[in-house]
């Protein structure tokens, strides 16, 4: 006992060493990021508001306008009326494009008339002068500048982390930078460094209050935007993104400054932190590289759209735009701002910009600061002293119940912290829980308790193999004890067995069953089902017991599909040995059966019983009536909504008063054939005139049936059923079912 003890312990210990690793980043195990990324996401999402902000409005560049206005790029002419509207009319604050301008705009032919006024018409002095008159009317980039003169707009640009050959690292102008860094900070912090630009054209952005970039440098492995940088550098210059250069706009230019963590030396150095970004009043915590997570308050849709056309012809009202910060962006597919966010996989990029600016107002930005490290460290070596003492001592569902509980202490820990803005390393102590508790369950479940794993053995007669090793990885949850489950069970019976069992001697009626039966019950076994018994020869199987199947009735479509394939295939091999053909009719029905091992002290079997059961039993006996192969009930069609069915009929089977709809399967949805397609939608017509007793159209529609496929007996009994309610009316409390008095 003291010996098991202690490998208990060195298994926890081993696992904590191996975390430890990770979390002093010794050793690097990318999948513990990918998972401590997973629980960030559902922390965020368990926690975000949900609701909308009303104080930032995105004008969007959408499909609609596209429609309306053209596609882009626009005319800088149609940019100006819409921020003159947006300043002018509907009197915003703040704008803020995540778009850039890199390049002029030549969409008003301005320079096909200057080369026709320098050449074939400089003389003509009508021409010259009513270009002169128009020409100020075609320069739309001086339009665009002009509306953007001496108004609170920040103009979008972006940076370059890496620059290709022959590729211009400069385009356009920079906007005025925050401040130059001092060399130390600049050579200390880890602060993005961008070694080229892609910027606005100097006309515009000379003429706009500020600008930020849109390009984010930390976007995570995953290609989750998660967290988005404040700040980079470039050239020792320190420049805003277009989020934080909106909100210091928005708030009438506070200055902005670096809160910086000086602490002992390395090396003979100052050790230098980022800790937060302070804008006028308020502060922003960062991460050493000056990223923010982003504060998703919800889906897509948490701020409010409005259409770019409509701005344009001023077609909203004034109230929603009123002082508020207006980013003009786009969610447009076509145009490539999209991106995946721990809250949605598609989701626009403008909004990423939108939920910082309201988290850095309402200073609700989560941080996760350098001290964490160590707060994770010392966690792990709580939890595993924790349960390196508690497992051993304890039952296995006592040790799964403080597991469980040991685990919530750490997530309400790290909910609360959350809940103050603080994000603190979750998914390395769940980890380490999670692990521990399996190998000290793992140790118990091979050294300790062998006799566990003989339960599910009991099953080996009902069951093929491959099912019973699963079943031995949780033997705890089967039992032998009678339950009530909801399951499919499946009858299969030989048609005219006692004709052919007369013309055979009793031997080769043997060799006949063994060679139907063994291949049948191998199908049955491909697709999870339990054989039950067989009875003669007809076979009784179901699913979803004793091994619980979720997809128990789309099984055993499958398993009675499969069956009728081999039975194809079974023909040409009993013709060449001199048998008679055989053919099966297959019944199927889902519904709750009580399932469990029945019988006397002298014999017991496993089994299903019930009504569902008995269900079951009464569709196979009527295959053979409607000359189909397979029926199946509208529970089992239900459970399988990508097969097409025939709804046979309306039946009250005997020993059942209510009607039952019937049914046979056709096939896949997505591999049936266009005249398949037809033929069922005809049918369906016919059916409905049937069940309204519009016996003229019914017959019309089953004459014509028939005549289209004569060896369908379906149509036939129609047909039959037409001419007699003719004659004998149903009534008008009639339910369409039809009664069959045998089994």
């Amino acid at each position: 006992m003291r010996f098991q003890r202690i490998i208990r312990i060195s298994l926890s210990a081993l696992v904590l060493l191996i975390l430890i690793l990770n979390t002093t980043g010794l050793v690097n195990y990318p999948f513990v990021q990918q998972l401590e990324d997973w629980t960030y996401d559902a922390r965020l999402n368990f926690t975000r508001f949900n609701t909308v902000d009303s104080r930032i409005v995105i004008v969007d560049i959408d499909e609609s306008s596209l429609a309306i206005i053209g596609r882009w790029p626009w005319g800088r002419d149609t940019l100006a009326v819409i921020v003159d509207n947006l300043f002018d009319y509907y009197q915003v604050n703040t704008v803020g494009f995540d778009i850039v301008f890199a390049e002029k705009d030549a969409s008003s032919g301005l320079k096909a008339f200057e080369k026709l006024a320098r050449t074939e018409l400089r003389d003509d002095l009508a021409y010259q002068r009513a270009f002169e008159k128009i020409r100020p009317s075609l320069q739309y980039d001086r339009i665009f500048a002009n509306s953007l003169q001496g108004r609170n707009v920040v103009m979008g640009y972006y940076f370059k982390p890496a620059i290709s050959a022959g590729e211009t690292s400069e385009i356009g102008l920079l906007p005025t930078p925050i401040t130059k860094m001092d060399a130390q900070w600049s050579e200390r912090l880890s602060i993005n460094r961008a070694v080229g630009y892609g910027g606005n054209i100097e006309i515009l952005q000379s003429a706009a209050r500020s600008g930020g970039y849109f390009d984010n440098p930390h976007v995570d492995q995953d290609g989750v935007f998660r967290r988005v940088p404040l700040v980079q550098t470039y050239q020792n210059y320190l420049f805003s993104s277009l989020a934080l250069a909106t909100t210091q706009a928005y708030l009438d230019q506070p200055p902005v400054e670096l809160i910086v963590e000086t602490a002992g030396s390395q090396n003979g150095k100052t050790y230098y932190a980022l800790e937060a970004i302070k804008l006028g009043d308020y502060r922003i915590p960062v991460d050493n590289n000056g990223s923010v997570y982003v504060p998703y308050r919800g889906l897509e849709g948490s701020f409010p759209y409005l259409s770019a056309h409509r701005v344009l012809t001023r077609d909203i009202d004034p109230v929603l735009l009123k002082d508020k910060i207006v980013l003009i962006g786009t969610s447009a597919p076509g145009l490539l701002d999209l991106r995946s966010t721990p809250v949605q996989n598609v989701y626009p990029g403008v909004e990423v910009h939108a939920n910082i600016i309201s988290g850095i107002l309402d200073q609700r930005i989560n941080h996760k600061p350098a001290w964490t490290i160590g707060y994770e460290f010392v966690m792990l070596i709580i939890v595993a002293v924790s349960m390196a003492i508690l497992l051993p001592m304890l039952s296995p569902l006592l040790a799964a119940a403080g597991v469980v509980g040991i685990g919530f202490l750490v997530i309400a820990g790290t909910m609360i912290a959350w809940e103050n803005h603080l994000i603190l390393p979750l998914a390395s102590p769940l980890l380490l829980i999670a692990l521990t508790f399996m190998l000290h369950m793992t140790y118990g479940y091979f050294i300790e308790s062998r006799g566990k794993r003989q339960l599910a053995h009991l099953f080996g007669q009902y069951i093929p193999p491959e099912l019973v090793d699963e079943m031995s990885d949780s033997p705890s949850e089967f039992t032998l004890d009678g339950e009530n489950r909801v399951m499919t069970v499946l009858f299969s019976d030989v048609r005219g067995f006692t004709t052919i069992s007369e013309g055979m001697d009793p031997k080769q009626l043997t060799q006949l069953m063994n060679a139907l039966l063994t291949p049948m019950t191998r199908v049955i076994h491909k697709n999870r089902g339990t054989i039950d018994k067989y009875m003669g020869d007809a076979i009784m199987a179901f699913w979803g017991a004793p091994l619980r199947d979720s997809e128990h009735a789309r099984h055993a479509l499958y398993a009675a599909l499969g069956m009728m394939d081999e039975l194809k295939i079974m023909q040409d091999e009993f013709r060449s040995r001199g048998w008679p053909e055989v053919n099966i009719g297959i019944g199927l029905n889902t519904g709750a059966m009580n399932v469990g091992n029945m019988g006397s002290e002298f014999r017991m079997a496993y089994t299903v019983l019930g009504d569902a059961v008995n269900l079951g039993s009464r569709l196979e006996g009527l295959t053979k009536f409607y000359g189909v192969n397979i029926i199946v009930s509208q529970s089992t069609r239900a459970s399988i909504p990508e097969f097409t069915f025939r709804e046979l009929d309306l039946v009250r089977v005997k020993g059942k008063n209510e009607p039952v709809a019937i049914f046979e399967p056709v096939g896949h949805k997505n591999d049936l054939e266009i005249n398949v397609k037809s033929e069922l939608t005809r049918y369906k017509q016919a059916l409905t005139g049937f069940r309204s007793q519009n016996w003229d159209k019914a017959e019309v529609d089953f004459f014509n049936l028939n005549r289209s496929d004569p060896d369908r007996k379906l149509y036939q009994i129609y047909l039959d059923r037409v001419v007699h309610f003719r004659d004998n009316p149903p009534g008008s409390n009639w339910d369409g079912a039809y009664t069959h008095t045998s089994k």
